[in-house]
């Protein structure tokens, strides 16, 4: 990842723009499990950006560092209670190092398509695994590829709709990609975004994991651990390290 697409208003509007994943019925579960996982250790987190999950699990006293490309996204995370307190490193996550190990490491909302290209990811899976202390865990969630939804003949779905706000991915299957495209009024303005990613399959990120030196432990549909199914639209997986 190169490109810094949450620089500016992005990251100014981002908790906004991104309400229901601050909801507390959305983030108790997840900072429930990582911090299980975590079982008394550290945790880094990848693509920490305004501090979502970091801040609440740092609240249940798990020290938490960072990594994260966007210094304008870091910004919002020190601006809020609690954040000046992270330790962040300011780099791409799928390369950048840190000090110390790390009970867990964890890459969540769907921030590992973020990576557009296969070589980044597997490198993010390597990196990961380097950070981790013996027996340390690296947890991923991230969408299913909607492509069976498409409407047939069609490339493109829509995501968002709202009388402020449409939003669509188009996917470009050759190249397994997407681009998420926002059209958002703020203020009577209409502001258009369009992000990168690279969609992966479970199965795939299983490999990566496996040429990390990281074995399958767990994989649910979310992180109140309901189980993965042939239907389930996203995953949180789980990967372990050699003890």
């Amino acid at each position: 990842m190169t490109a810094d697409h949450f620089a500016g208003r992005v990251a100014e509007h981002y908790d906004e723009s991104s309400a229901e994943m601050f909801d507390p019925a959305v983030v108790g579960p997840a900072v429930d499990l990582l911090a299980e996982l975590a079982d008394g250790g550290a945790a880094l987190e990848l693509g920490i950006g305004t501090g979502r999950l970091a801040l609440p699990l740092s609240e249940r006293g798990v020290p938490v560092h960072g990594i994260d490309l966007s210094p304008d996204m870091v910004a919002r995370l020190r601006a809020k209670p609690g954040g000046a307190r992270i330790p962040v490193r300011i780099g791409d996550f799928a390369r950048t190092r840190v000090e110390g190990t790390f009970a867990v490491v964890y890459l969540v909302f769907n921030t590992v398509m973020n990576l557009t290209s296969q070589e980044d990811q597997v490198a993010c899976f390597a990196n990961a695994a380097g950070h981790l202390r013996p027996g340390g865990r690296f947890v991923v969630e991230v969408g299913v590829p909607d492509l069976q939804r498409l409407p047939p003949g069609e490339r493109a779905r829509p995501f968002a709709l709202s009388p402020t706000r449409l939003g669509f991915d188009e996917y470009d299957v050759a190249r397994q990609g997407l681009v998420s495209h926002h059209y958002t009024v703020t203020d009577g303005r209409l502001e258009v975004v369009s992000v990168p990613f690279r969609y992966v399959w479970p199965a795939e990120l299983d490999l990566m994991a496996r040429l990390a030196g990281l074995v399958s432990e767990d994989r649910w549909e979310d992180w109140r651990r309901r189980p993965f199914a042939g239907d389930s639209r996203a995953h949180v997986s789980v990967w372990r390290g050699p003890a």
